[in-house]
């Protein structure tokens, strides 16, 4: 059974003054989820473990700000995320800049904010020193290639846009070194909404293994891995959650078995995961609009694929509730879409339900990430508000529902025959 923490009294006081779709999060599991997955890692030295969250996730400030209250760093990829963290007001080590094909005005906001700037190919060195200089920490991503099955979100390595060859990160730790670093990181990531906590496990021993090496062909001491993220979700009922134990177990025995013996402790161990820390805490709450009997049958929602597009995107399974009947047996089978015009806008296809109506809250749960910031306005459809649940069950209104008005205000109205 997939947990929501409101029932369907609850959401009918909300949408008095917040009408439906929205997505909703809840503050307080957010919370104790970062809490919980900081301590499984409280082993590691120089400094402990840290999660710098995927901005990319959930990009909302309220969000991050109480993220950052829980220790966490955050993880960047683009120009707009490095100003967010200006005006929250973060900024050093606190940020991992990580993106690809990068213009030099991005290379050059992340280097004034003080990010850790990690580079995705070995031309980047050059491009980066050229244009706004060599910083004094440096990381680079590291794309394994055969070495390392992916999945379906980012793909198998070796047809991946992201990372540097083996061979190519000796040479480019080298070249940065030559242009005066001093200080240095390494990085993957190769899979997105992995499930199996081995596979974190075997990352981390790629990466201890290059350190080691690293060290003895370059005579650079690397001083800190950033394992990525990926860690999934299970977005499906019988899917079981990443056991952090587990993974923190198997990355301490790989970490005493390469590390110490090389003599490179203390060495800091990072990630940068978005989704798990977010992704099952938040709701797209949405209303049955219209009902439909034709080849098949459907339901149609107030919302639609600009307020969650991981469904028709992907073909990804989101679980559904409808509010006020949990305990109805699940007898009818339905397509469950939006409104725009696109047949890929269905967040479900002969999806199970408990018999629906018109006016009916439909709940599509583990919204908290990929959510809303994937959001688009096709068709001209607005984006939804975001709302969060507090711990002392208020609502706050974190992010106002899109007008007509957002969407047209950047054309140039100036010399068109109204």
């Amino acid at each position: 059974m997939k947990h929501i923490p409101f029932d369907k009294a609850f959401i009918e006081g909300v949408v008095q003054d917040h009408p439906t779709p929205f997505h909703i999060y809840d503050e307080k599991a957010i919370r104790e989820h970062a809490r919980r997955f900081h301590a499984a890692f409280d082993w590691v030295p120089a400094g402990g473990f840290r999660n710098f969250y995927a901005v990319k996730a959930l990009p909302n400030p309220h969000i991050l700000s109480l993220l950052r209250e829980e220790g966490m760093g955050f993880d960047c990829s683009s120009y707009t995320e490095l100003v967010l963290m200006e005006k929250l007001g973060v900024r050093g080590e606190d940020i991992i800049f990580t993106s690809n094909d990068t213009a030099a005005y991005e290379y050059a906001k992340a280097k004034e904010l003080g990010a850790i700037i990690n580079l995705d190919d070995l031309t980047h060195v050059d491009y980066l020193d050229r244009h706004v200089g060599m910083p004094d920490l440096i990381c680079m991503r590291y794309n394994p290639g055969p070495l390392k099955e992916g999945n379906v979100i980012i793909g198998n390595p070796e047809e991946a846009k992201y990372g540097f060859t083996r061979e190519q990160l000796f040479e480019g730790y080298a070249r940065a070194r030559e242009l005066g670093a001093t200080r240095f990181g390494l990085h993957t990531m190769v899979a997105s909404n992995e499930l199996n906590p081995d596979y974190f496990v075997e990352t981390a021993q790629i990466l201890f293994d290059l350190v080691v090496e690293l060290h003895q062909r370059l005579g650079i001491r690397i001083e800190f891995v950033n394992l990525g993220g990926g860690i999934g979700i299970p977005y499906r009922p019988e899917q079981v959650a990443v056991d952090y134990d587990r993974v923190s177990r198997g990355i301490r025995a790989a970490y005493d078995s390469t590390i110490r013996p090389a003599g490179l402790d203390p060495l800091r161990i990072v990630t940068e995961n978005g989704r798990v820390v977010t992704g099952p805490y938040g709701w797209l709450v949405t209303r049955v609009q219209h009902t439909k009997d034709i080849y098949k049958r459907y339901l149609g929602l107030d919302g639609n694929m600009a307020h969650l597009m991981r469904p028709g995107m992907y073909g990804a399974y989101h679980h559904m509730t409808i509010l006020g009947k949990e305990e109805v047996a699940p007898t009818e089978t339905y397509d469950v879409t939006g409104s725009l015009c696109e047949n890929n806008d269905k967040f479900a296809i002969d999806r199970q339900l408990p018999p629906a109506e018109i006016g009916d809250f439909l709940v599509i749960h583990d919204t908290g990430a990929h959510g809303h910031s994937m959001g688009f306005n096709y068709n001209g459809k607005t984006r939804s508000a975001e709302l969060l649940l507090r711990p002392d069950r208020t609502v706050k209104l974190i992010r106002r529902a899109e007008t007509v008005e957002d969407v047209l205000q950047t054309i140039l109205w100036d010399g068109l025959d109204t």
